[in-house]
């Protein structure tokens, strides 16, 4: 099992409550473990909250970004994708809404983007996650684990 972060702009945090979920679904190939802060931080101080986030990343070996229309203007996810390039966890983005514009970051990164609505990409969220981790050098390394996930 990967142990994966979940990002997204908190606006989806309904959307991202239910990925979560469907890693219990034992008739999907979700072979992970979801780290998140699915229920936000009780705090205004910027660096707390960076710090719960970065908390939640450790450990993680990838990140799924799910891709909203506010995705691409959330500073928090923008920082999401940023730490989790630094520490090397390979990156897949999962669009929540038609039409929403990709994170830069996940551009930049070449990540594989996969369509909620499809159920056809539905099906690749686990196996993307593999892909991705074979593009990385933490890919051939890494233990199977678990997902973690985070809202803002």
């Amino acid at each position: 099992m990967r142990r994966v972060f979940l990002s997204y702009q908190h606006r989806d945090q309904m959307r991202a409550k239910g990925f979560n979920l469907m890693s219990y679904n034992k008739n999907l190939k979700l072979d992970l473990s979801v780290r998140h802060l699915l229920d936000p931080v009780n705090s205004t101080d910027q660096g707390y909250i960076s710090s719960k986030i970065k908390e939640q990343l450790k450990n993680t070996s990838a990140t799924v970004v799910l891709v909203g229309k506010d995705t691409a203007k959330s500073a928090w996810v923008t920082r999401e994708i940023e730490w989790s390039r630094e520490k090397g966890n390979a990156l897949v983005g999962i669009r929540i809404d038609e039409g929403a514009e990709i994170p830069s970051g996940l551009i930049e990164a070449g990540a594989e983007i996969l369509d909620w609505n499809k159920p056809s990409d539905a099906a690749q969220f686990g196996p993307a996650v593999e892909r991705a981790l074979l593009g990385t050098r933490r890919g051939n390394n890494m233990p199977r684990n678990s997902i973690s996930h985070c809202s803002r």
